[in-house]
């Protein structure tokens, strides 16, 4: 009889490992199709001039991402320019010194922001001045692999604000690239990984609060 009962036991076991590998298995398949999903939403090519708006928000993070802000504050798209996460011995005339046609601007229309540490700071810090300064609707710009997660952490902070968003195509990255190149595979993995983490956040009604330290994207 013992035997008889451990053979079972050992069968079950079996039924219940394969179940859970065909579980898992599930699971990894619906996450890289959904990755996928994610990889091929991203922005390939640069984007037509947006709509004109209150004011041009930049996430620091990539030097092309505040040459476009730059460029939209200075050709009318926007009245104002807010550069978010900047580093906190960046000042304003380090930016225009690198960015030349910001320089007539600065004293009027552009604000630097030195507290916010990574995404989830960006967004809060974005949405106080837009309340400060009566702004109702933004340009955002940042990398076309980061604008997802940025516009998810936007909404959450800001639900009342009317986003643009102005993704910047970096020159040589190409998303499809990860199934051979290990770097762009981490990039977009990580990134991809935080998106979902601030889609399921705002699912559950858990928000972010305050500002972790971090880089600027």
């Amino acid at each position: 009889m013992s035997a008889v009962l451990a053979d079972r036991g050992r069968r079950a076991a079996r039924r219940a490992v394969s179940g859970l590998l065909l579980l898992a298995g599930s699971c990894a398949g619906l996450l890289l199709a959904d990755f996928g999903i994610f990889v091929r939403g991203i922005v390939r090519a640069e984007p037509a001039p947006p709509e004109r708006a209150d004011a041009v928000v930049a996430l620091t993070g990539g030097a092309e991402r505040i040459g476009d802000a730059a460029r939209l504050l200075a050709e009318g798209y926007a009245r104002r320019l807010l550069i978010t996460g900047v580093h906190p011995r960046t000042t304003a005339e380090d930016i225009a010194r690198r960015e030349p046609r910001l320089r007539p601007l600065l004293d009027c229309c552009v604000d630097v922001d030195h507290r916010a540490m990574n995404t989830v700071g960006n967004a809060v810090e974005t949405a106080a001045w837009a309340k400060r300064n009566a702004v109702s609707s933004v340009i955002v710009v940042t990398s076309s692999w980061h604008m997802p997660r940025t516009m998810a952490e936007l909404r959450v902070a800001a639900p009342d604000l009317r986003l643009l968003p102005f993704p910047v195509v970096t020159s040589g990255f190409e998303p499809d690239s990860w199934r051979s190149d290990l770097r762009t595979a981490r990039l977009l993995a990580l990134e991809y990984a935080k998106y979902r983490v601030v889609v399921v956040r705002d699912l559950l009604g858990v928000h972010a609060q305050g500002r972790v330290p971090a880089t600027g994207a």
